[in-house]
């Protein structure tokens, strides 16, 4: 790092710099230094690190299991095992300056409602924000995401569209799929045709978005009691 301003250093050593012994914000490595602290941190707990997803902890003991995945800093603990999530909280508050936000609302766009059926997961707020910025908020609904036999293809003369409006949309619309899996197969036709595409195909992704519009609330229920 440059040497801050009004440090006092010899003419001789004007073209010396400082090196940094801890790494503080706005750096390149920032974000590896943070990571790499928590993990070494949560590995002396007794974690383990998931080898498919390097932000997941998990620890199993006495036949339970507690989860923590991490994004940034913002931290989601799962577990059938009460005694070790506050044990591993009562940790980290140690560790880390922490905030406990209770019962997990909202996280990464998806929406989290417990009830006596079970917990439910939606992105009803992001599929709203994707009809108002696209203009879509007060067009017509439909029933389906995709017409009947619907058959889409690349034409030789075909009308171009906005390739880069028509990537950003899919791409939305595919995380939305987290908790909507009955858009599934529509995004999975669209999503063909992301390089090479005209008219037709801006009209099956908006038809997506008026089927939204039907029910932006819809999402994935884990019930209660049941053999899943």
């Amino acid at each position: 790092m440059d040497l801050p301003p009004g440090c006092m250093v010899l003419e001789k050593q004007c073209q010396k710099v400082c090196k940094l012994k801890k790494s503080l914000y706005g750096l390149k490595q920032s974000p590896r230094a943070w990571f790499g602290r928590f993990t070494k941190s949560m590995r002396a707990f007794g974690y383990r690190q998931s080898n498919s997803d390097h932000t997941l902890f998990l620890k199993k003991q006495h036949g339970k299991i507690t989860t923590l995945i991490i994004y940034v800093d913002d931290m989601v603990v799962i577990g059938n095992d009460p005694e070790e999530r506050k044990a591993l909280q009562n940790y980290l508050s140690r560790e880390f300056e922490m905030k406990d936000l209770g019962h997990l609302k909202y996280f990464l766009a998806i929406e989290v409602s417990r009830s006596s059926e079970g917990i439910f997961l939606s992105q009803r707020k992001y599929a709203l924000d994707i009809l108002q910025e696209t203009g879509m908020s007060g067009c017509q609904p439909v029933n389906t995401p995709i017409e009947e036999d619907l058959k889409l293809c690349v034409e030789p003369n075909q009308v171009s569209t906005d390739k880069g409006r028509y990537q950003r949309l899919v791409g939305r619309l595919m995380y939305l799929a987290h908790t909507r899996p009955d858009l599934a197969y529509a995004l999975s036709v669209v999503s063909q045709y992301m390089h090479n595409l005209g008219e037709q195909h801006m009209n099956a992704v908006m038809r997506i978005l008026r089927y939204l519009k039907n029910a932006p609330g819809k999402g994935i229920l884990f019930a209660k009691n049941v053999d899943h």
